[in-house]
């Protein structure tokens, strides 16, 4: 049989494997995926039923519905005071939909990506399909955040990279980059012109310590921004994602997407367009939620001897494993979800850096994950 040569990079997701593992333990509670655990608001889904009363059930235009393309321009100038061009934005599949697109227009072979890690592994693999290369950075010195000056270094030792992959706030680690780091990374991207910036900011609804940033302030010429609805919205199986995109890389992009999809499913996009136009309450609900989650975790994790990097935002924590194990965080996981009953994702699922940690996900019911603290205090108790 004969196959494309890139696929022998890719091995099966660490994270859904582990997950499968653990997942058949009797009485285990499980905080191994991201999935927010909230119901979608009933106005969304009476949005998405009335477009189906209505037979708006047909093709939409190629990048998006125009009402929904500048749906999510007003929200992001009302929530986050940042000025996107409607006639930039183009509709995708869920966000994982936007790497591929960028990766594919962007990239040539031998071309290379950096990528600060701990990282979501899709980036690697979107990075392999489009014929380049990643360089992944070891953040975990440095509070999990991609330093001016490992940013320097990387650009000035590598000149065939040609783009950066920011995650902020970060999945696996919840960490984020305040102003002043952003600032601080674009101020040495503009000493690399021909650098682009993907930005992954689908959480940056969910930051609990100061506001989010976006790299669009900075370097509006030359980042891409992704994100979308399913985190802010528990939007998860909408598939409901979306690029902004520099005006002259637009139709490059857009070159790529439609040889993908006719368009992202119609019906979706009207559910779409009324969470961005009136969902503001329904972010704010969630995200008290979640800090509240958030609060409580580190407190007891926190009693418990574990040392936490800052969760500023997203719904993971992500804890240095016990001393006991080394930087075996696949032990640990899997005797925490045997003697413990508790489901994590061993770091090292992330990349560089990840080993000796592990992800905690609180896009969990509170009563579920006030258990999971009381079973884990005991585990470490017993150690």
């Amino acid at each position: 049989m004969t196959i494309n040569e890139r696929l022998k990079q890719i091995t099966p997701s660490e994270i859904r494997a582990f997950d499968a593992q653990v997942s058949t333990i009797p009485g285990l509670l499980n905080f191994t995926i991201g999935e927010p655990n909230f119901d979608v608001p009933e106005f969304i889904k009476d949005a998405m039923k009335e477009a189906l009363d209505k037979n708006f059930t047909h093709y939409a235009a190629s990048d998006g519905l125009q009402e929904l393309r500048q749906a999510i321009a007003n929200f992001y100038q009302r929530r986050h005071q940042l000025d996107l061009n409607w006639q930039q934005i183009m509709v995708t599949v869920g966000a994982s939909q936007g790497f591929m697109i960028t990766m594919m227009a962007l990239l040539n072979p031998g071309d290379k990506v950096l990528i600060p890690s701990p990282y979501f592994p899709l980036y690697g693999y979107s990075s392999i399909l489009s014929g380049g290369e990643s360089i992944f950075v070891d953040t975990s010195a440095d509070g999990f955040v991609l330093t001016p000056e490992a940013l320097d270094h990387q650009l000035q030792g590598h000149p065939e990279i040609k783009l950066l992959m920011l995650n902020y706030p970060n999945n696996p680690t919840g960490t984020t980059y305040s102003k002043d780091q952003v600032k601080g990374l674009a101020e040495v991207l503009r000493k690399y012109p021909d650098v682009y910036v993907l930005s992954d900011e689908i959480y940056g609804d969910l930051v609990y310590e100061g506001d989010h940033y976006s790299m669009v302030e900075e370097l509006p010429d030359r980042t891409i921004l992704l994100a979308g609805a399913s985190k802010s919205y528990a939007m998860t199986g909408f598939r409901l994602g979306f690029l902004h995109i520099p005006a002259d890389l637009y139709e490059e992009l857009f070159k790529i997407f439609q040889t993908m999809v006719t368009c992202v499913s119609t019906p979706d996009q009207w559910a779409g367009v009324a969470a961005y136009n009136d969902g503001d309450q329904a972010i704010d609900d969630m995200k008290g939620e979640y800090n509240h989650r958030r609060n409580m975790i580190v407190d007891r994790m926190t009693a418990m001897g574990f040392d936490i990097p800052n969760p500023a935002g997203a719904f993971y924590v992500f804890p240095r494993i016990p001393a006991k194990y080394g930087d075996d965080d696949q032990a640990f996981a899997l005797d925490l979800a045997e003697k413990a009953k508790v489901g994590v994702i061993p770091g090292s699922a992330f990349g560089p850096g990840g080993q000796g940690y592990f992800r905690f996900s609180y896009a969990a019911a509170y009563e579920d994950i006030a258990v999971a603290m009381d079973r884990m205090a005991a585990f470490m108790e017993a150690l």
